[in-house]
């Protein structure tokens, strides 16, 4: 799934690397519990809350692959529903860019579903997702008035 967001590459992975705004853009993280000095770095973690108070599910995310500000692969898991490698890709498009978000379950019940079943599945989800990470990007670094 690819959107084009207006803002530049650089502004867009500066929400990517940001893992305190974490829960802001990706749909279902409810809150960050801790985020490692150095995310976006390889191996770095994000612990997450995903869910409604009560019914919280505390997990992790870490960092498999990063090449700022082009590329970002996450490991997300979220215990007992399963895990997900997700792959962000950003091309400039002249001053805007163009966000690929490729998401693959590779452990719980959707991992058994054909990979164009899981898209279809979470499509919805991701969209949302990369509506708010544009919705942020475009935003950044403006000061609320009033």
């Amino acid at each position: 799934m690819t959107v084009r967001v207006a803002a530049p590459v650089e502004d867009v992975f500066a929400v990517l690397a940001d893992g305190w705004g974490y829960a802001s853009w990706v749909v279902g993280a409810s809150r960050i519990r801790k985020a490692d000095e150095d995310w976006p770095a390889v191996g770095a973690r994000i612990h997450h809350s995903l869910g409604p108070w009560p019914l919280l599910i505390q997990d992790v995310t870490t960092v498999v692959a990063a090449d700022p500000p082009r590329r970002l692969v996450l490991d997300a898991r979220m215990w007992p529903l399963g895990s997900a490698r997700v792959r962000f890709d950003l091309a400039a498009a002249g001053d805007r860019t163009d966000i690929t978000m490729r998401e693959v379950a590779t452990g719980g019940p959707l991992a058994l579903l054909p990979i164009a079943a899981q898209c279809r599945l979470i499509a919805p989800r991701n969209r949302e997702t990369l509506d708010r990470l544009a919705h942020l990007a475009g935003h950044r670094g403006e000061r609320p008035t009033g």
